[in-house]
């Protein structure tokens, strides 16, 4: 009984000091990263896309669509169509992005237009959103309008005679537009390509509360050309997508936009190094 005692617990001590097995464990991915990885990744992807020449980083967008449809094709429980579309929309469209760039976001959200991918419920805001985000486009000529001054004096976009032209959306005691002001006003080499006819400001409000803005106006730097808009059509979506008060634009001498729609110190760096060229 020894013996066959002795035989049982060799056998159990082999079974307890086997190594075992360890698992695979199995990281899920998307887009060729973790998932957890995934919105720093769009971050710098896109981040990329905004500072490259603008048919380059359009056609990077046009890549990413394509990898989420076949990330969409390939495991439909991933979801990965409306995560990356919803995590593209807020850092290339939403107001509030540092890296908003409505020609970058143009080709990615023409194609969720039309995607077989894209719900009918959503379809109809991505048009609306692929059409807003073609009006203007960096490299083409701005949409001429007429804009009112303090006097009454009607004057044309397109009559503003300077190299370089600074267009700014703007509303009476808005704070971010005080900002702005306070930048262009602190720019030392802007105020003089300003004096010097370089560089013309034009300053516009596209509300209808006309008495807030003429009891506002004297606020503006008299050297700006400030006005309103008598009509009414840039508010209404028809020539510019001003989602969001201040918008500023800087045109070259021919009107054509060369930033839409950009944060005030990228304009006054684009400015700046092109006089230190």
């Amino acid at each position: 009984m020894k013996k066959v005692f002795f035989i049982f617990v060799a056998a159990l001590c082999v079974c307890c000091c086997a190594p075992k097995k360890s698992k695979t464990v199995v990281t899920p991915t998307l887009l060729r990263v973790p998932e957890y990885m995934i919105e720093q990744h769009l971050v710098d992807y896109i981040s990329d896309a905004v500072s490259l020449p603008l048919a380059e980083g359009q056609r990077k967008m046009v890549e990413l669509f394509e990898d989420m449809e076949a990330e969409e094709a390939s495991d439909s429980t991933k979801h990965a169509f409306l995560r990356i579309s919803e995590l593209v929309s807020k850092y290339l469209y939403d107001p509030n992005s540092p890296l908003r760039d409505e020609d970058v976001y143009l080709p990615f959200v023409q194609r969720l237009a039309e995607s077989s991918y894209t719900s009918d419920d959503i379809r109809p805001a991505y048009v609306y959103e692929a059409r807003m985000c073609a009006l203007n486009p960096r490299e083409s000529k701005a949409a001429d309008f007429v804009f009112r001054n303090l006097k009454g004096r009607d004057r044309h976009l397109y009559d503003v005679q300077a190299d370089y032209t600074l267009l700014f959306f703007s509303n009476p005691g808005c704070e971010a537009c005080k900002e702005i002001v306070q930048t262009v006003r602190s720019a030392v080499f802007a105020e003089k390509m300003i004096k010097d006819g370089e560089l013309a400001v034009v300053n516009v409000y596209i509300d209808e509360d006309l008495d807030a803005w003429k009891d506002y106006v004297d606020y503006y730097p008299a050297s700006w050309l400030n006005g309103y808009d008598p009509k009414y059509i840039i508010r209404g979506n028809t020539l510019y997508n001003v989602r969001a008060i201040p918008s500023v634009y800087l045109l070259d001498s021919q009107k054509t936009v060369m930033l839409k729609d950009a944060d005030i110190v990228k304009v006054l760096n684009t400015l700046y190094n092109i006089k230190n060229q």
